[in-house]
């Protein structure tokens, strides 16, 4: 049956060719977007995974720009560093050369003071955009290192953020002051039973002994040492040596341990920092994680001595070269002293070096990384949303073919009627 009111080929020609149309526009916006997925509507599902994707690599886009200012400051750290165990380096020739007796050594004395002072200008001229990771004498705790955000690490919970801590190497010549007021009480392993914040003995073998293995920071720890008629040995096999009766003090740094208190003490014995008379000494002991332990063995007449600890209130913490400022060759005991300390400040300078140095290293390792991840990232991200241009270019050039025939098979429908007119001539 024929009719003039209902033409079922043009209603499906016109159908055809509205889903020949709306796919030529999904393709015309593929090419012209670039992407199969461009919106939520497209594919809700890929289009969320892209888009948290896409976050992650403008997050590492900054965890980039962090590590670049990161590497920067490390540099100019090791940099300076490195010059300071150079211009140390001189003044160790220099305090040689006053060994002998027939030099000026006030013209020696001129020179290590203005090596002193360039080594000073080094470390405050070292800061990149006002950091400065060789000067840390401001604060007693919270500043011994820095944080450089180095990697987002995301988890079915959430995302956290990693870091790279760098520690600070002050290499400063801040002096130290020690405080005034005691702790509590400390354990006396001389006796074997806890016992006040001092304490003397003359045994002929005894141990001094600091509890904690991480020492807190600020607080000043002090040794008082009297000279026997005999000599005595301190430290692990350490040589026969006459103490000098005096003072020696240490103020704990953000981050030491026990060992490093102890080894600090023991230092400035072996140098007489207290007074002019060097002393051979073996190097401190420590316990483990336990505590700090300073040994002291004599076979003959006992050390008389006395050791505290202070708080950190009033305490200043001293810079890492702070014994430099006391340098002095001018006389024969000074230069003797000299040669003793400036082994300890030259190791410090190169420890200090080395450590910025593995840093650096390890900054510009996650730098490449982070680098490589961005653009695998960046490529998967390509491969969920984006159009594949030559299949579009070819569905393109068929969909238009198709329209075209779809617009010729509806002309032929709507014709179709006007048959029906020859039946009423």
């Amino acid at each position: 049956m024929s009719s003039i009111l209902t033409n079922n080929g043009a209603m499906v020609a016109l159908q055809t060719l509205k889903s020949i149309n709306s796919k030529l526009g999904e393709t015309q916006q593929e090419i012209s977007t670039g992407k199969t997925v461009a919106n939520a509507k497209d594919n809700s599902a890929v289009w969320a995974i892209s888009k948290v994707m896409e976050a992650d690599v403008k997050g590492f886009k900054g965890i980039s720009d962090s590590l670049n200012l990161g590497q920067s400051t490390v540099a100019v750290a090791r940099q300076a560093a490195e010059t300071v165990s150079d211009l140390l380096t001189d003044i160790k020739g220099k305090i040689v050369s006053a060994q002998e007796e027939n030099v000026d050594r006030e013209k020696i004395q001129t020179d290590i003071s203005a090596l002193r002072d360039q080594i000073s200008a080094v470390v405050g001229a070292a800061q990149f955009n006002g950091l400065n990771l060789l000067s840390n004498v401001s604060l007693i705790a919270g500043t011994g290192e820095i944080s450089i955000l180095s990697s987002l690490d995301r988890s079915g919970t959430g995302v956290t953020a990693s870091d790279i801590n760098v520690s600070k190497e002050d290499l400063s010549f801040q002096e130290q002051v020690i405080g005034s007021t005691g702790v509590g009480t400390l354990t006396d392993y001389i006796t074997g039973t806890a016992g006040s914040v001092t304490g003397a003995s003359s045994a002929a073998a005894r141990t001094i002994t600091f509890e904690g293995g991480v020492v807190e920071a600020g607080i000043g720890y002090q040794v008082t040492l009297s000279a026997p008629a005999g000599n005595a040995t301190i430290g692990d096999g350490g040589g026969d040596f006459t103490p000098t009766a005096g003072v020696y003090e240490y103020v704990a740094r953000d981050g030491d341990t026990a060992k490093d208190v102890a080894n600090a003490l023991a230092r400035l014995i072996n140098t007489g920092d207290a007074n002019t008379v060097s002393a051979t000494v073996g190097s401190a002991n420590a316990t483990g994680d336990t505590g700090l332990v300073l040994e002291f063995e004599d076979t003959t007449d006992g050390i008389d001595f006395a050791y505290a600890a202070f708080q950190a209130t009033g305490a200043t913490v001293g810079g890492g070269l702070w014994q430099l400022a006391d340098v002095d060759v001018t006389t024969q005991v000074g230069a003797d002293n000299a040669l003793q300390e400036i082994e300890g400040l030259i190791n410090t300078a190169i420890d200090a070096a080395a450590s910025f140095g593995s840093a650096q290293g390890r900054i510009e390792t996650q730098l490449d990384f982070v680098s490589g991840l961005t653009d695998a990232l960046k490529s998967g991200i390509g491969t969920l949303v984006d159009a594949d241009m030559e299949e579009a270019s070819a569905r393109l050039q068929a969909l238009q073919v198709q329209q075209q025939l779809g617009v010729q098979a509806l002309s032929i429908a709507n014709q179709a009627p006007q048959s029906l007119l020859s039946l009423f001539q």
